[in-house]
């Protein structure tokens, strides 16, 4: 039991992934609320260090690359110097709490999975819809439990879930320069493909699916085609480009994170397949496409009503697994129809006409 006046300096561990970064948000807008005098610092991958350049819920962010020996002692002694007094841990890992505890930060709290119970002090309980409930809970019961331990206080709320970014005009004029330098016509509805998937290649529709989609929108005439991703996912948007009949612009691996932030608060419409950019697209406001093969899209589905999910119903899914065993049926099964039709229907009508979307596509809510 303690007062908020107590805690003086959280440490926040961040998730690893883009997806669970958005997430998250809910819960860290609520740990702010509950801890306001506080300086919170969020420590992430430097890969996601522009993903939270505008947000406000938190106070710094600090960019740590943990993957080398020498960078994990670096990071141990940069966190001891720093005398944080509480550090909440989003990863689930042992490692997020083998840090904490090396960092001699007093307070350590987290779900005790992975092995790590004896490194914290604080054992948050789970969820009673553990695994069974979206995430954007999971995050927000942790926060809630870190309330009641610490504080002795009930005042996290879930009544509004919903993650959310901020992205300024500014950022948004970078973002369309940089487009119509490499031959974007921003004048047209910019739709954004996302069709690689760099933690699992049993995520990836097809390529030539998504260049038919791409086609099929391109000859719309009122529609510029955008292929994003990271470094990694180059070789399936360069796949996808040789199969369609018509030039979109690839930008792929050649966008910082918060530039690809960027350039999705400017799009009229993202499809993609269940990877960051599927979170982070709603977050800015921007219409979503996502397609959901072999992971469960009722936990990591992005949580929003700006998101239309497109999955089959095939015996072997969710498998969870990242390489398919055998004909990687749950995403063959979605045909080009399944994309397009959802895909005009918001081009037409714009965000209201998500709720009444047909043909195989889902609305979260």
């Amino acid at each position: 039991m303690g007062r908020t006046d107590s805690i003086e300096r959280i440490l926040i561990r961040g998730t690893n992934w883009v997806g669970d970064a958005i997430m998250a948000i809910p819960a860290l807008r609520e740990l702010r609320r509950v801890f306001p005098s506080a300086h919170v610092t969020m420590l992430v991958r430097p890969a996601l260090a522009g993903l939270f350049r505008e947000a406000d819920v938190v106070d710094e962010i600090l960019p740590l690359d943990l993957r080398s020996v020498r960078g994990y002692w670096e990071a141990v002694f940069a966190l001891r110097s720093r005398r944080y007094d509480l550090a909440v841990l989003l990863p689930n890992a042992f490692g997020a709490a083998l840090l904490a505890f090396a960092a001699r930060i007093p307070i350590r709290a987290g779900y005790p999975t992975d092995g790590r119970a004896w490194l914290l002090t604080h054992r948050l309980p789970f969820p009673p819809r553990w695994r069974r409930q979206h995430q954007v809970y999971d995050y927000l019961h942790l926060v809630a439990e870190l309330e009641r331990q610490v504080l002795g206080t009930e005042r996290v709320s879930f009544a509004d879930p919903v993650p959310r970014l901020t992205v300024s005009e500014g950022r948004r004029r970078e973002a369309l320069a940089f487009l119509a330098a490499r031959g974007v016509e921003v004048s047209r509805k910019i739709v954004v493909l996302n069709p690689g998937a760099v933690n699992s290649r049993a995520k990836q529709w097809l390529p030539e699916r998504f260049a038919a989609v791409g086609d099929a929108l391109l000859e719309r005439g009122d529609v510029s085609v955008v292929l994003i991703g990271t470094p990694a996912e180059r070789p399936v948007s360069e796949a996808v480009r040789r199969h369609m009949r018509r030039t979109p612009v690839v930008v792929t691996g050649e966008t910082s994170v918060d530039l690809m932030v960027a350039i999705l608060s400017c799009a009229h419409l993202v499809i993609s397949n269940d990877t960051g950019a599927a979170h982070v697209a709603p977050a800015v406001g921007t219409p979503v496409i996502v397609l959901f093969g072999p992971t469960e899209d009722f936990a990591t589905r992005p949580f929003s009503e700006r998101a239309v999910v497109i999955k089959q119903p095939v015996a072997c899914a969710p498998c969870m697994r990242r390489e398919c065993p055998i004909d990687h049926r749950c995403m063959t099964a979605i045909q080009v129809e399944d994309v397009l039709r959802p895909a005009s229907q918001l081009l037409e009508q714009g965000v209201a006409s998500i709720r009444s979307v047909s043909s195989g596509a889902e609305q979260v809510g």
